[in-house]
């Protein structure tokens, strides 16, 4: 409660910090905020021509029964995926950043990695608001779509966890930064977002055995609730709701305490 409330008394510097984020991260830029639509959007775009198009990836019937369309699935886990990448990644450019202003006054170092997650989560908001535009204009409308802010809260909680152990560990072995790029890779492609699990199923007499194993990959049940709430209308099991909650709970109180345990000379190692 100590950490959480003094957290909160520097609410402003927070604030300030993700302003600041916001405001630079398109500075001088024509197009300006234009981009925070033009990357996703074009990321989305090559996806869908080169495993909806050429490699034949489908997707299911929406929940409506009227369409079927691989670059709106594609897009729900997306989603899900930039908020956790760019949560992580961002965390240890955050408090690297923050180094030269740690230096001169005292506040909390994890104040850094919050700012930047409010900032991903903005971006959230954005890709969040478009697919529910798309969503009505295509008839496929539910009431599951007010369930999605939990899926976002609890993988809030997993990637800042995450992101903070992460971010520190890179203060002193810089290695780690480099590592993260790295699994992060392999990470995506062992998440099901350019394909399904019932396509890996499907992929051989070893299917069930590889799609229980990506099972267990936390980034995949957060993909499957996207599209769940978001494209086939369907709830997720209790079961996967309550385990994905517990790992993202354990996950920020495992990561908050050893970055608050490394935290205390970060300043001089910065």
């Amino acid at each position: 409660m100590t950490a959480i409330i003094e957290i909160w008394n520097y609410r402003t510097l927070i604030g300030n910090l993700a302003q600041r984020e916001l405001k630079s991260r398109y500075k001088k830029s024509v197009l300006g905020w234009a981009w925070s639509l033009i990357n996703p959007a074009s990321t989305l775009i090559i996806y869908t021509i080169v495993f909806g198009v050429f490699l034949k990836q489908t997707a299911p019937v929406a929940g409506n029964g009227g369409f079927s369309s691989f670059g709106l699935y594609l897009f729900a886990a997306l989603i899900m995926w930039n908020l956790f990448n760019g949560t992580v990644i961002g965390s240890i450019a955050a408090l690297q950043g923050a180094g030269p202003l740690l230096k001169k006054v005292y506040f909390p170092p994890e104040c850094a990695a919050i700012a930047n997650m409010l900032t991903v989560l903005t971006q959230t908001v954005l890709e969040s608001a478009i697919m529910v535009v798309i969503m009505i204009a295509l008839g496929n409308v539910s009431w599951t779509f007010l369930l999605f802010p939990v899926v976002v809260l609890m993988l809030v909680l997993f990637s800042l966890g995450l992101g903070l152990m992460v971010s520190i560990w890179n203060v002193y072995f810089r290695d780690v930064g480099y590592l993260v790029g790295i699994a992060m890779n392999l990470l995506f492609y062992a998440t099901p977002i350019i394909y399904s699990l019932e396509v890996v199923q499907n992929s051989g007499k070893h299917g069930d055995q590889v799609a229980n194993l990506l099972r267990l990959n936390p980034m995949t049940q957060f993909t499957m609730m996207s599209r769940e709430l978001f494209y086939t209308h369907t709830l997720p099991s209790g079961w996967s709701v309550l385990g994905t909650f517990g790992v993202s709970l354990a996950m920020f109180a495992v990561g908050y305490t050893i970055f608050t345990r490394k935290a205390l000379n970060v300043s001089e190692e910065l």
